[in-house]
């Protein structure tokens, strides 16, 4: 079973973070890996650098452009993935646009991702048409689990099929901004919340965008199986660097 389907599995509320690969140091990679398994994190989430991140706030944008500066790649990032599978157990998804794994090969690209343990991949503009037509059974055939993203404007129908389509769970994004933009949930949002759980879905949900201490993670969790957080992590690394992971997972965990 893929670690994804495994880990969904659990009796109790996921927490997923991402984190931009090559930063805040090109070597952060690995370390910031191992020590958010170490601190009880479910799912991780390597942010594959690009330099025109469309669906990305300012912090993780900015982000992108210093681990480019630092000179992460695709296959720099697949050369320091190489043996983490020895180190970790928990889910390790890849969140990238398509244009880096159109360049790299997108067959490359998936067998690499089989080889170092990737088990999921987050492509915001990859239309799930798009892949339901043409990258579906490549990627299947190297077990990788596509994660597609909805938002309060996507339509029920749409919502079912991208469900159909899925196995995994579903990128709830909390609104229509870009990554980082919100401060708590209101009550539109949290009915945006209960609308998806009343709709029965075969895959469960997991909510990105606004998430960013214990109060929103229980918020976007009262219908949902989980939670991301991706902005607010950059900011502690950029606070803090890499040597206060624990004091973060902490405040959202306890």
């Amino acid at each position: 079973m893929n670690r994804i389907n495994k880990k969904l599995q659990e009796d109790h509320k996921l927490l997923s973070i991402y984190f931009t690969a090559g930063y805040p140091d090109f070597e952060d990679t690995e370390k910031i890996i191992v020590d958010l398994e170490k601190n009880g994190v479910d799912f991780i989430e390597i942010g594959l650098p690009f330099s025109d991140p469309l669906a990305d706030g300012p912090t993780i944008q900015e982000s992108s452009t210093k681990a480019l500066k630092n000179g992460m790649t695709t296959e720099k990032l697949f050369q320091q993935l190489e043996g983490i599978r020895e180190k970790v157990e928990i889910p390790l998804i890849i969140m990238g646009y398509f244009n880096p794994m159109l360049q790299y090969g997108v067959e490359d690209f998936c067998k690499k991702c089989q080889e170092t343990g990737i088990d999921g991949l987050i492509i915001p503009d990859l239309p799930v048409d798009v892949y339901h037509d043409k990258y579906k059974q490549l990627f299947e055939k190297y077990g990788l689990r596509n994660i597609f993203l909805i938002t309060p404007q996507t339509s029920d129908e749409r919502i079912r099929y991208i469900d159909s389509v899925s196995d995994g769970f579903i990128y709830m994004v909390s609104s229509a901004s870009v990554t980082g933009s919100t401060s708590g949930f209101g009550e539109e949002t949290r009915e945006y919340f209960k609308r998806i759980n009343d709709l029965d879905l075969k895959n469960p949900q997991i909510v990105g965008f606004g998430i960013k201490d214990k109060e929103t993670f229980n918020q976007a969790t009262e219908y949902a199986k989980g939670a991301i957080l991706g902005s607010a992590f950059i900011k502690h690394l950029i606070e803090n660097g890499t040597s206060n992971i624990p004091s973060f997972v902490q405040k959202v965990k306890l």
